[in-house]
């Protein structure tokens, strides 16, 4: 085209020569920018062929680190649950020997009253022999223990 442009008249040339300058700039303008547009691509396509590689990695990590997880919750769970089965066991222990030492009590109680019943059996006859100069000790002992220590009604 510039050489048939040069060949035409001075004043039709002038017009054509500055219109294919224009041209000429504008074709550079557009392989300059279709070169960076295509460096770009080629750089987006090799960022996002490492990003997916990176991606399917972090993919694998992260199953990984749940599948941990998940294992991990599940043994906290059921040491949790040990743990609340050990404590009822604990309150149930603890609630029996409570009982066992309220009934111990009773029966310490028991005896004890028990041995002041026979300590005060013991004595009646050494104060009857005393207040009327003879001693009914072992029959009124006897007497006494056959009925458990109770009064006649």
């Amino acid at each position: 085209m510039d050489l048939e442009a040069r060949s035409l008249q001075p004043n039709v040339k002038a017009v054509l020569l500055a219109k294919l300058r224009e041209y000429k700039s504008d074709l550079n303008n557009l392989k300059s920018e279709h070169k960076r547009l295509a460096s770009a691509n080629s750089n987006q396509a090799a960022r996002d062929d490492l990003l997916e590689s990176g991606m399917a990695d972090a993919m694998s990590v992260s199953a990984n680190q749940r599948g941990r997880l998940m294992m991990s919750t599940e043994r906290l769970n059921e040491s949790s649950d040990r743990i609340k089965e050990s404590r009822k066991t604990m309150l149930e222990t603890e609630e029996l020997g409570v009982s066992i030492l309220q009934d111990l009590h009773q029966q310490r109680q028991s005896l004890l009253h028990a041995n002041d019943t026979v300590f005060l059996l013991l004595k009646v006859p050494y104060r009857l022999h005393l207040l009327t100069g003879k001693f009914e000790g072992k029959d009124e002992r006897k007497r006494l223990m056959r009925k458990g220590g109770r009064k006649n009604k």
